[in-house]
């Protein structure tokens, strides 16, 4: 907004991620020969139902379960993925779903729809959770299934996963992992019964997400979806469902996708696990410990000697999260999120908000003002991500921190809760954008 042309530096990959050289490359071989996939006799149509199987196939490899009987569905994302399986395992009234306050909604709000009984385990105030805690909590309650996250999108804290699941296995519990985050940063746990995982946040544009799970828990009962290609016989009055995966995806899929998602698997396979690690870890031990040592600048989550992605939410003591994050556009060329992050409850306890505190946003909110929604900023990196990038924002939330002036007037829109400049510069101009949804919504 100065006047300054400066190169964009994107630090929202956990929300999405841009497409790897090698996905657009694969996906623009891809589409002169795109077709219908499992009906068609002809060329196109067989070379695109190779592509798709061709993706399913690296989707297992990926999971850890080329050698198994289990199949990999492929949907739309991760909510698609764990929505599906919420309807497929058939949960009874007596059924209990355990999950984690640490969790996206996606891993909340569909087990509210078909589990009599949730229970959560709870976090402490710096965001985390113990083995033990998991494990008391599975002896109380008894639950058919845990459906918890493998790494948080919020502070990039990730739980101890394997032994997680291996104590749940010693009591006669399934687990799924919401590997949402985990995906595209950590090997996938192979000892988990249910995974979920999307493309779009593994540099797989196009919209395709996966569910991983045994055969059996498919091959009973009608799918989720019903429709054309998922199966073998219809009458009027009967349905004779095909095998699964197939009867688990009616309809014509996102084969495009799909091409996608395998080439980023294909991709992030060859650069191996440990050039990935190392280079993260090296951003998140920049990013976070920056971040503290800022004067004014708070960093929520875990203390900066546990592992974590690399990640950051952060609050600034005299700035709204959403000025920031705007002025961080605005000013700076930097892409960020702000608000709750699709994870209301976790915020609210890594803010440490009160009960009044928390009543008072929701009657705001009731009555169309989001201006107070509380929340906080988050900058998150990748393997695209450079030193260079994280340095660009810890220099610019040094400012904004210091209270440099913004060198324009920001304006708060109460539907939205967002802040925008008050400008004529091209697209900045209010007639040129659409405000849409809240940034800050979830």
């Amino acid at each position: 907004m100065d006047g300054t042309e400066r190169r964009y530096v994107a630090l929202d990959s956990a929300a999405s991620t841009g497409a790897l050289p090698a996905v657009a490359d694969a996906v623009a071989a891809f589409l002169p020969n795109y077709s219908s996939v499992h009906r068609g006799a002809g060329f196109k149509s067989q070379y695109s139902t190779e592509a798709y199987e061709n993706a399913r196939r690296a989707a297992e490899r990926f999971a850890g379960r080329d050698d198994t009987d289990d199949v990999a569905v492929l949907c739309r994302n991760t909510t698609e993925a764990i929505n599906h399986l919420a309807y497929r395992l058939r949960f009874s009234a007596q059924d209990v779903v355990l999950t984690t306050v640490v969790e996206h909604h996606a891993n909340l709000l569909p087990w509210g729809r078909v589990a009599a009984r949730r229970e959560w385990i709870e976090c402490s105030p710096d965001g985390t959770f113990t083995v033990e805690e998991v494990e008391r909590r599975i002896e109380q309650c008894r639950p058919a299934l845990l459906a918890i996250t493998g790494a948080t999108n919020v502070t990039g804290w990730l739980p101890p996963i394997d032994k997680i699941i291996e104590a749940a296995h010693q009591h006669g519990t399934r687990v799924l992992i919401d590997a949402a985050q985990l995906a595209p940063h950590r090997p996938l746990p192979t000892k988990a019964d249910f995974l979920a995982w999307s493309g779009h946040k593994m540099y797989a544009p196009f919209g395709t997400g996966v569910l991983v799970g045994p055969r059996d828990a498919f091959t009973e009962g009608d799918p989720f979806l019903a429709g054309g290609g998922a199966v073998d016989l219809v009458d009027l009055d009967e349905v004779l469902w095909t095998d699964p995966p197939e009867r688990e995806e009616a309809g014509s899929p996102n084969v495009v996708g799909a091409v996608a998602l395998g080439a980023a698997i294909e991709a992030l396979e060859s650069y191996g696990w440990d050039a990935i690690i190392e280079h993260e870890r090296a951003l998140a031990a920049r990013l976070r410990g920056g971040l503290a040592a800022i004067d004014g600048v708070r960093l929520l989550g875990p203390s900066l000697d546990v592992a974590t992605l690399a990640v950051a939410a952060f609050t600034l003591d005299d700035l709204p999260h959403a000025l920031v994050a705007a002025r961080l556009s605005a000013e700076y060329g930097i892409g960020v999120r702000h608000g709750c992050f699709c994870a209301h409850p976790y915020l609210v306890r890594l803010l440490g908000l009160s009960e009044g505190e928390i009543d008072r946003y929701r009657r705001n909110v009731v009555a169309g003002d989001r201006r107070g929604i509380p929340g906080a900023v988050r900058a998150s990196a990748g393997i695209t991500t450079t030193p260079e990038d994280i340095d660009v924002l810890l220099n610019a939330v040094a400012e904004l921190a210091s209270g440099r002036p913004a060198p324009v007037e920001y304006r708060q829109d109460s539907v939205t809760g967002d802040w925008w400049p008050i400008s004529d510069e091209p697209w900045w101009a209010s007639p040129e954008r659409s405000t849409g949804a809240a940034c800050a919504r979830g």
